[in-house]
């Protein structure tokens, strides 16, 4: 067989096997994409409507309209974006994602006054650039610390509340073990191959 008949066959195996394995990422990235650029769009309309519109301050305006997207990236990412990985329950998910979008906000405070204070870009155009400059700059630290701290996958999960409880003492029984052993355990067992056991030989009795 010619190189050339052969050279493409290892390139597709390794592309598929590098698809399989980032699969999960992949897809959380693209619906993760989705939902940011929802909330990207509500901040827009609202700073918009608020610095635009009724001449607002860039600061406030920014805050009540990244505070506006923040509530539907939530409930976007909770129930569609991240809804394989395991969470810490509603009010904790809650609180740790509107503290890790304070400092998402904070992020796009800082490259907003530095473009109105350092720079001088005050016009509207430019308000609107800095804070779309500020979004990408927020989303990257949002998507990694989402990841990271408020939606784990499942084994992470199971992994902390066995610490915790360890560290507090108490019955580590409740805790489920990780999906791997439970679905090696609860897998059935193959049946013996009649080929290949062994029976009793009958002894002779002279």
């Amino acid at each position: 067989m010619s190189r050339s008949a052969r050279g493409p066959q290892p390139l597709l195996q390794r592309l598929a096997a590098a698809y399989h394995r980032f699969k999960q990422v992949i897809l959380e990235g693209a619906k993760f994409g989705i939902v940011g650029l929802t909330g990207v769009a509500v901040t827009n309309l609202v700073f918009i409507a608020l610095h635009g519109l009724l001449h607002i301050g860039p600061l406030m305006s920014v805050t009540v309209a990244t505070a506006s997207a923040t509530v539907v990236t939530f409930l976007g990412n909770r129930h569609w974006s991240f809804r394989t990985r395991e969470g810490a329950g509603t009010r904790r998910e809650g609180v740790m994602f509107f503290i890790l979008n304070g400092v998402g906000l904070l992020i796009q405070y800082a490259v907003l006054g530095f473009g109105n204070y350092a720079l001088g870009l005050t016009t509207k155009t430019e308000n609107v650039i800095a804070v779309n400059v500020g979004i990408g700059f927020g989303t990257l630290f949002r998507w990694w610390s989402y990841r990271k701290w408020i939606w784990v996958p499942p084994e992470v999960n199971i992994a902390r509340l066995r610490r915790g409880r360890h560290r507090r003492g108490r019955d580590l029984s409740t805790v489920p073990p990780p999906p791997a052993v439970m679905a090696a355990s609860s897998a059935p067992s193959a049946p013996a191959d009649p080929a290949t056991t062994r029976r009793p030989v009958p002894r002779s009795h002279a």
